[in-house]
């Protein structure tokens, strides 16, 4: 079926911020349009017809990176009904990409490249940030109302265990994709549920 004009549009959006999260990842701030151009099977016209240019496409790419694991849950039910359950589910997904050499290798190569690209661009910083907290804002939605202590976990406190669970299981993922460390599911699930106490939670 022919798309429309605004799927088409909408495709090769799509195409663009995948293939410059790529170049990317391989080539950091010395990225160049041509490459993302040619990998997303467009022209470098294309990009300044979507994006005015090479700035508002690394926003946008920028934008679009949602982290390591996907947290919006396909079916009703898939990261359970318990907070204990939503949280090792969280644990056992970190522990699959972190798992897998190919995806983990560029995923952590790419958010290195980032980093280089960011720090020095004050408005990509920004962007990134907030990219980072809407994540711990979906993570932290997984967690929301979610009985704990015979009370529902707050906005707030699932907030906070997003945030200390995040930079957890990311380090402990960085240490399976290096090979420090084996990929252990007990382990992974034990640590993320040990943060589930008061003193990481904060006050109801």
């Amino acid at each position: 079926m022919r798309l429309t004009r605004a799927e088409s549009k909408a495709a090769n959006r799509r195409a663009l911020v995948e293939a410059a999260r790529e170049v990317v990842g391989r080539d950091g701030s010395k990225a160049k349009l041509e490459d993302i151009a040619e990998l997303a099977g467009l022209t470098t016209g294309a990009i300044y017809s979507l994006f005015g240019g090479k700035t508002d496409l690394m926003v946008a790419m920028v934008e679009d990176y949602a982290g390591p694991v996907e947290l919006r849950p396909a079916e009703a039910g898939e990261f359970g009904t318990s907070l204990e359950e939503a949280v090792a589910e969280v644990a056992r997904r970190f522990l699959r990409v972190s798992d897998d050499p190919e995806a983990a290798g560029k995923m952590m190569l790419f958010e290195t490249r980032v980093l280089d690209l960011v720090l020095n661009d004050a408005g990509l910083l920004a962007r990134l940030t907030a990219s980072i907290r809407s994540t711990e804002v979906d993570l932290a939605a997984l967690f929301a109302g979610r009985e704990h202590d015979g009370a529902a976990l707050t906005g707030a406190q699932a907030l906070r265990l997003a945030r200390a669970l995040k930079a957890l299981l990311s380090g402990l993922g960085q240490g399976v994709v290096l090979g420090a460390h084996e990929p252990d599911e007990s382990f992974f699930v034990d640590t993320a549920l040990a943060l589930i106490t008061p003193r990481v939670l904060g006050p109801a």
